[in-house]
């Protein structure tokens, strides 16, 4: 079963090893912080007498994140779907492990109709079609156990489970190295506002430093190669970039969504990494694009935002897009330098841009100043 620390997951472990059967807890360490750091979790698991398995998905989760950035594949309201990605990982990661373990089941305790069991659903099936994906809330026997999150909490704190665990009976939270989604019931209400939420990987604006902090960042074909002069793997840019924009407050966004199933939701997203990277991206963009594959990146964009929110990344479609999005971003050579402030990305300069087949070459303004467009070769 993946189990990631949240309230119901670990009810519905519980439980069902009490019940009888042969459970195995895969904890995937996705960068994420809370409720409890992976490695704490998975002792505190063996301590409760579940066995667990701890597998390192920090690489993997972020070269997606890369390939997100390149495609600027947000979604509704502009933000990063860090959630939606984390489900592809956690499939495509732990598939292999699973079958080692002996698992014929792949089990996940995210609500019945809710966007994560379309994406369970939809990425098992693509990935590990030979492995049963079982989605406990939809079966009546856990409903009838269960009623809601207080019933989860309070069976939880009756087993000995700690407050981290136990405690989120109308708050939850999902997390990994790219940022937090947090939901409630107070936040469902449109009159509540975003300051009822603890953010945890960012500073509110108003709290951030008084100074403006300098940030570099040099991409090569759209990805983040180096960062403030240091070479840098995807998964050391993420965490660079996480700094520098989580304590300059970036990113902290509150949106009305659409869902899967044709609902809405609201929700709080923290990103501050993502939403860096992707802003300097941006800026690199505009210069590396004509008008019209700018326009064709838009579309894209769109395309690739809906398929990680909706688990749709393996299919057909989302391919074909993807690697039209790989043909414009082939282009994007160069180093952005911005400042951070109170939430605030001010751009500064942009640099090294490399004149290869296909890139931005310099031109005059008849100013007397330079521009750069993309032209034949």
């Amino acid at each position: 079963m993946l189990v990631s620390g949240g309230l119901s997951c670990v009810a519905v472990a519980a439980w069902l090893a009490e019940c009888g059967v042969d459970v195995t807890c895969f904890v995937a360490d996705l960068g994420q912080s809370a409720p409890l750091p992976p490695a704490e979790l998975v002792t505190l698991l063996g301590r409760q007498g579940l066995k667990a398995k701890l597998v390192d998905l920090r690489r993997e989760m972020a070269e997606l994140y890369v390939d997100v950035l390149r495609y600027q594949a947000s979604y509704e309201g502009g933000y990063w779907n860090t959630t939606g990605a984390s489900r592809a990982v956690l499939v495509a990661g732990l598939a292999d492990t699973l079958r080692a373990s002996g698992c014929t089941v792949l089990a996940h305790a995210c609500v019945g109709g809710g966007n994560d069991q379309a994406r369970f659903a939809r990425y098992g099936a693509a990935i590990a079609p030979d492995l049963r994906v079982f989605t406990p809330w939809t079966s009546r026997f856990m409903l009838d156990r269960f009623q809601n999150r207080a019933d989860m909490s309070r069976y939880l704190t009756e087993i000995g489970y700690p407050a981290e665990i136990a405690d989120y009976a109308t708050y939850s939270i999902d997390g990994n190295l790219g940022g937090f989604s947090h939901e409630s019931d107070e936040l469902e209400g449109l009159g509540t506002s975003a300051q009822a939420v603890r953010p945890l990987m960012t500073a509110w604006p108003q709290r951030a430093p008084d100074l403006v902090e300098d940030f570099e960042v040099r991409f090569e074909r759209g990805r983040p190669v180096a960062v403030n002069g240091r070479p840098v793997s995807a998964l050391e840019a993420v965490l660079a970039a996480n700094d520098a924009g989580g304590r300059n407050g970036l990113s902290i966004q509150t949106v009305v969504e659409n869902r899967v199933n044709g609902t809405k939701c609201r929700g709080t997203y923290e990103a501050p990494g993502l939403e860096l990277l992707g802003r300097c991206l941006t800026a690199l963009y505009q210069v590396s694009l004509d008008k019209a594959a700018t326009e064709l990146m838009r579309t894209l964009s769109v395309r690739l935002g809906r398929a990680v929110y909706e688990g749709r990344l393996r299919e057909t479609d989302t391919v074909a897009a993807a690697s039209a999005a790989d043909t414009l971003t082939a282009t994007a050579t160069g180093t952005v330098q911005v400042g951070l402030y109170k939430g605030n990305v001010i751009f500064q300069g942009l640099t090294d841009l490399v004149d290869t087949p296909g890139t931005a070459r310099q031109t005059r303004f008849s100013n007397g100043g330079h521009a750069w467009h993309v032209l034949p070769v």
